[in-house]
């Protein structure tokens, strides 16, 4: 029993230090962790988008080499026409002969090709990055296919930016190779030496770190965040993010150029402390005095009575019975001490209570001690009800003064946490339009180059095209009617009328699971007018909407169509159900613009940060769809240090908490309950229970008081033997001596 009394003050007095020095230093000073994070986070997401466009690009050129090296042979500029008609977005391309470096074929802005030694490189090289004669960096990038018996090599060449990243007013983005040079810029001040120094140091930084343990959702490369002082009262807050391996285990085409991602914002310093030394050194003092008086009271109550019963008990079971026993005033102690006082007479001879007694009690007065008929008064569980009660009040009033010093979130929440939300949530929405509008792409490009009427050939085309592309969940041709020609994947789901009618659909409102799809006209020469057209056909998979939402720090996310109906979610969900939050449903209700929105939600339990986010109408396919995407992250976890001091209230709470139930309930389960169990035997052993064996439940001192009972009980006359002759009060003779050393056997 002296385990848990001795841990209670020590565990509460740690808990005391504790206090003082989380509730009263300061939680941060200078940038709040909530604006570091989220710049470590618009970082992992512009290096996400800079890495998804540059593999994109790589994938998008290969699979074009592919299909124009399985089919017939093609001119160089039919390739190039066919190229820029389903990707627009590129600025240059070029097919030029493996063998002699010779220019076959050119399109658009002329491609920076005596920049790169294109007779050494090997089959399908790594983009590069290159300089043209006017100091602009541009992305090249290969594919190398075989036709007509000669090696050729798609080029194709596009600007360096970063896709759909939205920059706020403070905000500066900058992209930086890995000798720290800034490729291209973005935002207010960005190109300032001032800024290209700072990218280079925080460029810096990211090689020498190892993967970020926050980054989620297809980013796995280094990531963090920096500190750098500004003018006057601010404060130059850096997040960067290294463009590294993909998703994959393998190292994706982009990996290989060592692209850094910088953003930069200013923002004011944050003076005010959010430590109350006041508060932590009254609540330490309550704290230590409710320890003290708590810790006195169990010693004197529950540890100096039981120790003072053992050594009663051990006496008395050693055979001397000369004493009377000290008997203690309260609770079991008393009882197993009235107990034992009858145990000691009748061992004597001199009476006491016994079987007799309990079968025929006295009609009136008062019921002998011991023989447990008596009525029950407060034991030891009330001792400790009240000592839990008291040690309850000191985690209750920290948790009271919690709820009373909760700051007021439109006073502690900078603007510019809400600012990153709606540039975060705009960011996604740009990631799902841009997916969506490459599906669409690589199927107007697969209707340039399949042949239905070759099923076999058009099968491998479909196959190498699914697997190629992990968005698509079922590819298939069809003809006029909407039937299918050819198919690869999972069964089709969309009605026959929608695979007829060019663009993108959402072609379901209910059920199971969203279908999007994506159908690209082809013509067919020579047929009729009403079999003029076969179209490509490709479904796209939910989880590939999913998984661009997953995105870390920026709390629950949902992709809602037109009428605000649920098609995908980062925290599970039910397809064509409702937002979960009221306030954001609200707010999707009223944004009508195509432009994003964000706005600090107040509400009396779970203050939030929401944005919403539709899709851009004037860019591509999938502007059509009427789609948005929503977030919402609740103020209370964002790394705020208002916040951060009421989870230090709250912690130093429940470490209070748990120790004193932790402490408590070991006294319960180890001493009190045992107790209990062996003050029931020891009463029914006084009133003359003579067959019921007494065993301790543990080796401790209440096992002890067992132990001793037991050898009383074996010293104790049977009370079913027969009366000893000449007895003249009928007594049943002992067997043994009652001051025998031990039991008979």
């Amino acid at each position: 029993m002296r385990p848990p009394l001795a841990a209670l003050p020590v565990l509460l007095a740690l808990v005391a230090g504790l206090t003082v020095f989380a509730v009263g230093s300061d939680a941060e000073r200078g940038v709040p962790e909530a604006v570091l994070s989220s710049q470590q986070h618009i970082a992992e997401d512009g290096a996400v988008a800079l890495q998804g466009a540059v593999d994109q690009s790589v994938t998008d050129l290969r699979a074009a080499a592919a299909d124009f090296g399985g089919s017939k042979s093609v001119p160089a500029e039919g390739m190039l026409t066919r190229l820029d008609r389903a990707y627009p977005k590129w600025r240059g391309t070029a097919v030029v002969d493996v063998s002699t470096g010779r220019l076959l074929a050119s399109q658009g802005e002329a491609v920076p090709l005596g920049k790169v030694n294109l007779r050494g490189l090997p089959a399908n090289p790594p983009p590069r990055l290159v300089r043209d004669d006017s100091g602009v960096t541009r992305l090249l990038v290969f594919a190398t296919l075989s036709q007509g018996g000669r090696q050729e090599l798609l080029v194709a060449s596009q600007s360096l930016k970063l896709p759909g990243i939205s920059v706020g007013r403070n905000h500066t983005l900058n992209v930086v190779d890995r000798d720290g040079a800034t490729l291209t810029s973005a935002g207010p001040g960005s190109g300032t030496d001032r800024a290209k120094s700072l990218a280079g140091t925080a460029a810096r930084a990211a090689q020498s770190r190892g993967p970020s343990e926050t980054a989620a959702g297809g980013f796995d490369g280094p990531s963090g965040s920096l500190v750098r002082a500004a003018d006057g009262n601010t404060r130059t807050a850096v997040g960067y993010a290294a463009v590294a391996r993909g998703p994959a285990a393998k190292e994706s085409p982009s990996s290989a150029l060592g692209l850094t991602v910088v953003t930069t914002v200013r923002t004011e310093r944050h003076e005010a402390g959010t430590g109350d030394l006041r508060l932590a050194l009254l609540a330490a003092a309550v704290l230590l005095a409710l320890a003290a008086g708590v810790t006195a009271a169990l010693h004197l109550v529950v540890q100096r009575p039981v120790l003072r019963l053992r050594r009663e008990a051990l006496r008395l079971g050693s055979g001397d019975l000369t004493a009377p026993v000290r008997v203690a005033r309260f609770g079991e102690p008393a009882r197993v001490g009235a107990a034992l006082e009858a145990l000691r007479l009748q061992l004597r001879g001199r009476g006491g209570p016994s079987q007799e007694t309990v079968a025929q009690p006295p009609a009136k007065g008062p019921v002998p001690r011991g023989t447990g008929k008596g009525p029950r008064r407060l034991g030891l569980r009330a001792v400790l009800v009240v000592c839990a009660f008291a040690l309850l009040a000191w985690p209750a009033s920290m948790l009271l003064t919690l709820g009373s010093t909760l700051p007021h979130p439109a006073a502690v929440v900078p603007r510019l946490i809400s600012d990153d939300q709606r540039q975060r949530t705009e960011t996604t929405a740009d990631r799902l339009r841009r997916g969506i509008n490459d599906g669409y792409a690589d199927l107007a490009h697969l209707a340039t180059v399949i042949d239905a009427s070759r099923s076999k050939e058009a099968r491998k085309v479909l196959d190498r095209s699914l697997e190629q592309h992990s968005r698509y969940r079922s590819l298939y041709i069809v003809d006029g009617a909407g039937k299918i020609l050819v198919r690869a994947g999972g069964e089709p789901r969309t009605p026959k009328k929608v695979r007829i009618r060019p663009g993108v659909r959402q072609t379901n409102t209910s059920g199971t699971e969203p279908v999007l799809a994506a159908v690209a006209a082809q013509p067919v020469k020579g047929a009729s007018a009403r079999s003029g057209h076969r179209y490509v056909v490709g479904e796209f998979k939910v989880q590939y909407l999913t998984g661009i939402l997953n995105r870390p720090g920026l709390g629950s996310v949902w992709l809602v169509d037109s009428a605000h109906r649920v098609i995908a979610s980062n925290k599970g969900f039910v397809a064509f159900g409702r937002v979960s939050d009221g306030r954001l449903r609200a707010r999707m209700k009223a944004v009508r613009t195509t432009k994003g929105s964000a706005e600090l939600l107040l509400g009396r339990r779970d203050p939030a940060v929401a944005a919403v986010a539709p899709f851009n109408e004037k860019r591509g396919v999938a502007g059509a769809l009427g789609w948005k995407v929503a977030s919402i992250k609740p103020v209370f976890w964002i790394g705020l240090p208002e916040y951060e001091a009421q989870r230090r209230i709250m912690l130093v709470g429940l470490l209070g908490l748990t120790t004193g139930a932790l402490c408590l309930g070991w006294l319960y389960l180890v001493v009190v309950r045992p107790l209990r169990e062996v003050a029931q035997g020891a009463e029914a052993l006084a009133a003359g229970d003579r067959r019921t064996v007494l065993y301790p439940r543990y080796h401790d001192e209440v096992g002890s008081v067992a132990r001793s009972l037991e050898l009383i009980r074996q010293r104790l006359p049977r009370t079913d033997a027969p009366p000893a002759p000449g007895s003249p009060d009928g007594a049943h003779t002992p067997s043994t001596s009652p001051s025998g050393p031990g039991p008979r056997s």
